[in-house]
């Protein structure tokens, strides 16, 4: 059954029920604090809030994770309370759970199940994650901040709209302080700079050298 998605203040329930997370009597009525999807149970009624989750678009290019082999393809975990599905028409490569890979969302259909293809599967790496909403900040104006991490950790680093990097190489530690740094300060002006001295000071001054990975065939963010 597909859960319906609530934005804060909308109505989840004109039934009399039990509260749980992120709803709030108002006359009689039980309505949602939060955006999120409403978890109505028969006596029950609560939303699970969406910051941290995905919202499926078609053309954004995401990373996943194996997590599942099916009959004609593969289950995707791509962050998102929705789920995904690459078929095995797509693929050039054997994928089994685990497997980290990016991908473009093909389609969405009305029950918002996702369909992947243009897939590229990753050897090596890791994921760093954060809210999907801080991407544009970790990207930064026409790739201003994302230059600045590489160029900083000596990282290769994939961005998926999903909220997810692939990275490779280079001083990951430093590069999940300054993604965490840019977390908890994109809502800051002067972020870029901000960041350069910090990766700066952290580096004394030195530049790092870029890490070179076979297994990237050209940029993508």
């Amino acid at each position: 059954m597909t859960k319906r998605l609530v934005i804060p203040g909308e109505l989840v329930t004109e039934e009399r029920k039990k509260l749980g997370s992120h709803v709030f009597v108002r006359e009689g009525k039980i309505y949602s604090d939060s955006m999120g999807l409403v978890n109505d149970e028969a006596d029950f009624a609560s939303v699970v809030p969406l910051e941290g989750k995905y919202m499926p678009q078609q053309n954004d290019v995401i990373i996943g994770v194996i997590t599942a082999e099916r009959f004609a393809g593969y289950s995707v975990d791509i962050n998102s309370f929705y789920p995904s599905f690459v078929s095995k028409k797509e693929l050039r490569e054997v994928l089994k759970p685990g497997s980290i890979i990016s991908a473009k969302i093909m389609k969405v259909n009305e029950l918002n199940e996702v369909e992947l293809g243009s897939i590229r599967l990753f050897f090596g790496g890791e994921i760093i994650q954060v809210s999907p909403v801080k991407i544009p900040r970790v990207i930064g104006k026409e790739g201003s901040m994302l230059n600045i991490l590489r160029d900083g950790t000596g990282s290769n680093i994939i961005v998926g709209r999903n909220g997810r990097l692939w990275v490779k190489g280079g001083n990951t530690d430093l590069l999940r302080k300054g993604i965490l740094k840019i977390d908890r300060e994109a809502h800051l002006d002067n972020l870029t700079n901000r960041i350069s001295g910090f990766l700066n000071a952290e580096n004394g001054n030195k530049k790092p050298v870029m890490a070179q990975d076979e297994s990237l065939n050209g940029e993508g963010e």
